[in-house]
């Protein structure tokens, strides 16, 4: 377990108490909290692949669980705003179908021996949506047309990556 690994495995660790935070109205600092949270794991999403490339860390694990963290992190935050009504479910649906659909062929990989790292459109993805979701969870009424702006661009990053993903990995989706 290197230093990479444990900085993922401190991200999924975080995910509950952002959205104890998001959801609960433990104290008036609750959502300022909750962004915290989010920005110190978006933070350790970053410091764990520069530490594993910079160390030569990179593991299977780590290739496996850093998308696994990122999805739950991503799609936690996704569910929280669209519970409080403050994101619309429709692009919340379609970034989750993609994390469901690439968890699904990475999961027949791995299956079959086989482990898919996280590729360029994906990266993307993953920034824009950290992105969008910080300036959602600021809530500043003057960022809306950013908060517009990011949204949208998060939901085209995902739908092309998605269709890069399944491009680049069609062999592992033979069907027999």
């Amino acid at each position: 377990m290197n230093t990479a690994n444990k900085l993922t495995i401190f991200r999924v660790i975080l995910v509950p108490f952002f959205v104890l935070f998001m959801l609960c109205d433990i104290t008036d600092y609750s959502r300022l909290i909750a962004l915290i949270l989010f920005v110190v794991a978006t933070i350790t999403d970053h410091l764990d692949g520069a530490i594993a490339r910079k160390y030569n860390m990179i593991t299977s694990f780590g290739k496996f669980m850093d998308p696994i963290a990122d999805k739950l992190l991503v799609s936690s935050a996704l569910i929280c705003l669209t519970s409080l009504g403050e994101m619309p479910a429709w692009a919340v649906i379609i970034i989750i179908l993609r994390e469901f659909a690439v968890s699904g062929i990475r999961l027949v990989a791995a299956d079959n021996g086989a482990v898919i790292a996280a590729a360029g459109w994906g990266k993307a993805k993953t920034v824009a949506q950290m992105v969008m979701i910080i300036i959602f969870l600021l809530k500043i009424p003057q960022l809306y047309i950013l908060s517009q702006i990011s949204l949208y661009t998060s939901v085209i990053l995902t739908v092309v990556s998605m269709v890069d993903y399944l491009i680049k990995n069609k062999s592992v989706i033979k069907f027999k």
